[in-house]
């Protein structure tokens, strides 16, 4: 392999162990915690995660193993990985698109996400400082709707989080991103656990469970089929290039497929402990169980207020948002920053270069929501379906099957045939589905 074809200066993670940390890191954010539990209990808790876990299997595990599997036999940056890897096998070099776009979606999810992201941040200094704990609700509601309106103090803690992305990213894969993910991930553990006893202690526990598990197949209809099938996709951070610039660094030839199915198992853990410790708080005072902004930054401040250690336990949740946000964040702008270290501009540069368009990016869509809007729309309905599908397809249906089986490191042939087979035909359709449904051109399509 050529010095200017392979990951920059050698690096690879130190162990297998924080390959595992960077990438749950980079599938473990706000969407695990302010979507997926209340999904779950809206379509039929423990049927639609039973859904929800076939989806993993057959959609998500299959595309992020082959993701994981470019990143490692190109060893560079997801543009120039693929370009490399199409042209050894006899294709045109125009794949490389499916690269840079991935790295494009990335830093253009960044500048909204970073908005999002400094929320979280200025309710960890609001709890810090126990702003919300003397406020009835509606004062609470009232609080964030200024925060909102607030276009300064909106720019003062995007500014922040963007920093402290950076700050992470240009120290390094291994010095940097690494140790970041080896601190960040246990600590992330370590407080949802201290999280969910406090929620069986002061919370409704019993009620939250019925709300996320009980099941109840009347409610798997063709809808919650799709959002499991979103979800399953987009919680693995699939078709932006974060997994493939990650797996570049990924050590030795050890099993893709084993790694991956723990990186999907410690996501969707994740995902429904962030449920067993929000829902019964807001059971437990009686509140609507929701989803998004409103869950997070109105409903919980709530329920924290009106208990006993609210202030500490309510500076912790938010702590924890942020560490979700920030080990997401990191991996949006890492493929770009690859990028640009392999064409010769030091790491250092291109982060804060990259990190610098982003927090521009996040300007406009503090001032103009539209501007949040399109960028939200475009990426998760638009350029990450047709990253995710292209991948698919490409290890799928155009790399030498015996080049795909080297290099993905499954050692038994029928395991391999299982996942080729469920890459080739049945992750494509699936992505296919979501993508037409998230477009509002499914049900266009069905009734005609």
């Amino acid at each position: 392999m050529s010095k200017a074809l392979s990951a920059p200066e050698g690096v690879t993670w130190k162990s297998r162990w924080t390959f595992i940390l960077a990438a749950t890191g980079s599938a473990v954010g706000l969407g695990n915690i302010w979507k997926f539990p209340y999904i779950t209990g809206e379509y039929g808790g423990g049927a639609f995660v039973l859904v929800y876990l076939a989806c993993i299997l057959m959609i998500g595990i299959p595309v992020m193993i082959a993701e994981v599997m470019l990143g490692r036999a190109g060893r560079s940056d997801p543009a120039d990985s693929m370009a490399k890897l199409a042209k050894e096998s006899g294709r045109s070099r125009y794949w490389g698109v499916i690269g840079g776009v991935g790295m494009l979606a990335g830093l253009l999810i960044m500048m909204f996400y970073s908005v999002v992201a400094g929320w979280a941040l200025e309710y960890v200094s609001q709890s810090i400082g126990g702003t919300y704990s003397n406020l009835d609700p509606a004062q609470i509601e009232s609080n964030f709707s200024s925060l909102l309106a607030s276009n300064s103090q909106q720019l003062l803690w995007h500014s922040v989080f963007c920093l402290l992305t950076a700050g992470v990213v240009a120290a390094g894969v291994t010095q940097g991103i690494g140790k970041a993910v080896d601190i960040l991930m246990p600590m992330l553990f370590f407080f949802l656990l201290l999280l969910v006893g406090y929620s069986a202690v002061n919370g409704d526990f019993e009620a939250g469970l019925h709300f996320m598990f009980d099941t109840d197949f009347s409610r798997l209809n063709g809808e919650a089929i799709l959002v499991a099938m979103g979800h399953a996709f987009f919680t693995l951070s699939l078709g932006m290039g974060a997994i493939m610039a990650y797996g570049a660094y990924f050590p030795g030839h050890s099993s893709i497929g084993k790694t991956v199915m723990t990186i999907a198992a410690l996501d969707t853990i994740i995902a429904l402990l962030a449920g067993m410790a929000m829902f019964p708080l807001v059971f437990a005072n009686d509140l609507t169980p929701g989803q998004g902004p409103g869950l997070m930054f109105v409903t919980l401040p709530i329920a924290f207020s009106n208990m006993s250690g609210g202030i500490f336990f309510g500076t912790l949740f938010f702590t924890l948002v942020s560490i979700a946000a920030l080990s997401s964040s990191i991996s949006l702008i890492e493929p770009g920053v690859a990028w640009l270290e392999k064409h010769g501009v030091k790491r250092p540069v291109s982060t804060f270069g990259l990190a610098g368009i982003a927090w521009l990016g996040g300007i406009a869509s503090i001032h103009y929501e539209s501007v949040f809007n399109a960028l939200d729309y475009l990426t998760a309905n638009v350029m990450l379906p047709l990253g995710g599908l292209l991948i698919a397809v490409f290890v799928g249906w155009l790399m030498p099957s015996d080049r795909v089986f080297d290099e993905t490191g499954i050692l038994h042939a029928k395991v391999f045939k299982a996942w080729r087979f469920l890459l080739r035909y049945i992750a494509p359709l699936g992505i296919i589905a979501v993508f037409l449904h998230s477009l509002g051109l499914l049900g266009w399509l069905m009734r005609h």
